[in-house]
């Protein structure tokens, strides 16, 4: 016994230095996931302005939060995310529309915010620093369709592309490592892609909305930070299918193993893609309910140093590209390096377009 103890010892421990040596992955910084309900919920909950009790945050459904709208007139909601900005702004089951409004005025409470603390000459100069350059990443969202924000830590928030009223499909994008508040631009970039290629058929919501690793260190080894995202996953499905009808979620990197951990609900999720993946927590696509394709790794793209094993909560299973794996692949010529698969002519943006407006990914 002490003898396979310690062979399975040595085995963990060569693992460990195989994944943590791919691409010098102890390099980062270690995250503690934005958990819970959104900033002011404790005011919300004590609310009694309507004369009835406020679905709690913290454990109300999208389903029970969308009964509560649905019974107030257009100037109760209002008044709420007048009164409640960040909370109506980050509340699954919402009314979208309303969410735009609330997260719009969220969004230049916390500009006011951030230039005073800037304008702060009592202030540390990087605290200045830091505090001018998110005022001047809110005023670059000043007039953009946000669907969730959430200054706290690195920030998350989740932007729209497109109309979710009316267009006739609706795709989620979920980042990999280094995505938060101020670096979303490349996902937003991502997101216009896809639009652009449906022939402005499809929203696209660029979901920055769990805390990602940073860096590809102990976070993106592990699978402790996807854990934490994949409840906040669902419930943004679970808010916006029932208004879009099934969405595709498109899973970049460690957004993939995200995807994996979350339990994609039939009646909301339409599909699910991974690109650029190092495994989805998965031994098999059957695993989830609903379709699953894998895009055929680009030979720049450097996630195929990773090694496709999982072993005392390190590393994220199975190769989604594998022919075991039994996920349907798709094309990546065009594309080049790890994040270039959306890129324009690129034959797996035209199959991602495909999908996401038709469920299939070739347009024939």
């Amino acid at each position: 016994m002490l003898s396979r103890l310690r062979r399975g010892t040595t085995v963990a421990g060569l693992v460990l230095a195989a994944v943590l040596g791919a691409g010098s992955w102890a390099s980062a910084d270690a995250q503690t996931p934005l958990t819970g309900p959104p900033p002011g919920s404790a005011e919300w909950v004590a609310d009694t302005g309507l004369g009835r009790g406020l679905p709690d945050p913290a454990n109300a459904s999208p389903a029970e939060v969308a009964a509560f709208f649905a019974e107030l007139t257009d100037a109760q909601q209002r008044d709420l995310a007048l009164r409640h900005p960040q909370v109506v702004g980050n509340l699954d089951g919402a009314p979208i529309p309303l969410r735009y409004l609330a997260n719009s005025l969220a969004l230049a409470q916390e500009t006011r915010t951030q230039q005073a603390r800037a304008d702060d000459a009592s202030l540390r100069r990087e605290e200045r620093r830091l505090a001018a350059a998110k005022a001047a990443r809110y005023r670059e969202l000043a007039d953009h369709r946000l669907l969730a924000f959430d200054p706290r830590g690195r920030g998350q928030l989740a932007e729209v592309f497109g109309d979710l009223a009316h267009d006739s499909r609706t795709a989620v994008l979920v980042p990999g490592s280094d995505t938060d508040l101020v670096t979303s631009d490349r996902l937003a970039g991502m997101a216009e892609a896809l639009r652009s290629a449906s022939d402005d058929k499809v929203a696209v919501v660029a979901w920055t909305g769990y805390t990602t690793p940073v860096g590809v260190g102990i976070d993106a080894a592990r699978e402790d930070l996807a854990e934490a995202g994949a409840p906040r996953l669902e419930r943004l499905v679970a808010g916006l299918a029932p208004a879009t009808g099934p969405v595709t979620l498109f899973c970049h990197s460690y957004g993939s193993v995200v995807c994996g951990r979350s339990a994609p609900d039939p009646a909301q999720v339409a599909g699910v893609v991974v690109l650029g993946s190092p495994g989805m927590g998965l031994a098999r696509a059957d695993e989830l309910r609903v379709p699953v394709w894998a895009v055929a790794r680009n030979p720049e793209d450097w996630i195929s140093e990773v090694p496709n094993v999982s072993v005392l909560g390190f590393g994220h299973g199975a190769d989604p590209t594998s022919e075991a794996f039994g996920a349907h692949l798709l094309p990546s010529a065009g594309s080049h390096g790890h994040s270039g698969y959306f890129a324009p002519g690129s034959a797996s943006l035209a199959a991602f377009a495909a999908l996401a407006a038709t469920g299939s990914p070739t347009s024939a």
